[in-house]
C-alpha cells in the first residue's frame, strides 16, 4: 500500500488486482477506484503470505477494511478455511461479491459495515488471523485493535497483520501482542503481530 490512491481510468473507474498464490494463483479482478483505495502491492502479499505460510490452512479470517479485496481474496486462495470482510464502501463489497461467485467460493462471506461499529455491537466470534489495513489518516488503527482485543474477537494465539504510517510498535498496540516481522515498503510499515491469551 505505498502506491497512491489509484485514480479513474481508461476502463471506466476500474483498478485491477492479481493473485499471486493458491488454488487462484495468476487470476486477476477489477476493484472499483475509490479515494484512498490502494491494494497491498504484489510483493509486500508474497513478503506477507510467506510469514504466514504455516498458520494458513483452515484459519478463521477476518478482514475489517478489505477494499479491493486483495488480501482477503489472497487468504481464501491459499487455504483459509473461512474469511469475513467488512468495507464501508458498498461498490467495494459488490465487486468482491461478483468474484466469490465467479470463483464457486462457499467460505466467504462479505459484510457492508463500519468496522468500528460492528466489533462494537455484534456478538465477537474468535478469529485466527485479521487484517488491519484502514484509510490512512482517519485514526482507525489502534481503536480497531482495542476493539478487537477487549471484546473477544481474537484466538487465543492469533496473528494480526497492520498496515500503518508510522512503525507499529510506536502505536501503543495492546501489551499481549508481540511484533513477529516488520517491514517497510516506501512510506509504509507493513507488520505482523503474534497475540497471547492475557
Amino acid at each position: 500500500m505505498a502506491t497512491p490512491p489509484i485514480r479513474p481510468s481508461a476502463r471506466g473507474g476500474q483498478g485491477q488486482l492479481r493473485i499471486i498464490g493458491g488454488d487462484w494463483r495468476s487470476r486477476r479482478f477489477s476493484f472499483p477506484d475509490a479515494e484512498g483505495l490502494r491494494p497491498t502491492p504484489d510483493r509486500v502479499r508474497e513478503t506477507l503470505f510467506n510469514w504466514l505460510a504455516p498458520y494458513l490452512s483452515g484459519a478463521r479470517v477476518f478482514d475489517l477494511f478489505t477494499g479491493s479485496g486483495a488480501l482477503y481474496l489472497e487468504a481464501l486462495s491459499r487455504g483459509a478455511g473461512m474469511a469475513l470482510a467488512l468495507d464501508i464502501n458498498a461498490n467495494a463489497i459488490a465487486s468482491l461479491r461478483k468474484h466469490l461467485d465467479t470463483l464457486s467460493c462457499g467460505n466467504g462471506q462479505l459484510l457492508q459495515s463500519d468496522a468500528l461499529r460492528y466489533l462494537e455491537t455484534q456478538h465477537a466470534t474468535p478469529f485466527d488471523l485479521v487484517f488491519l489495513d484502514p484509510p490512512f489518516n482517519k485514526n482507525l488503527l489502534l481503536p480497531a485493535c482495542q476493539l478487537l482485543e477487549d471484546k473477544g474477537w481474537l484466538a487465543d494465539h492469533a496473528w494480526v497483520y497492520t498496515e500503518s504510517e508510522a512503525p507499529a510498535s510506536s502505536l501503543g498496540l495492546p501489551g499481549n501482542w508481540r511484533l513477529h516481522r516488520e517491514k517497510q515498503a516506501g512510506q509504509v510499515f507493513y507488520s505482523l503481530w503474534e497475540r497471547s491469551a492475557p
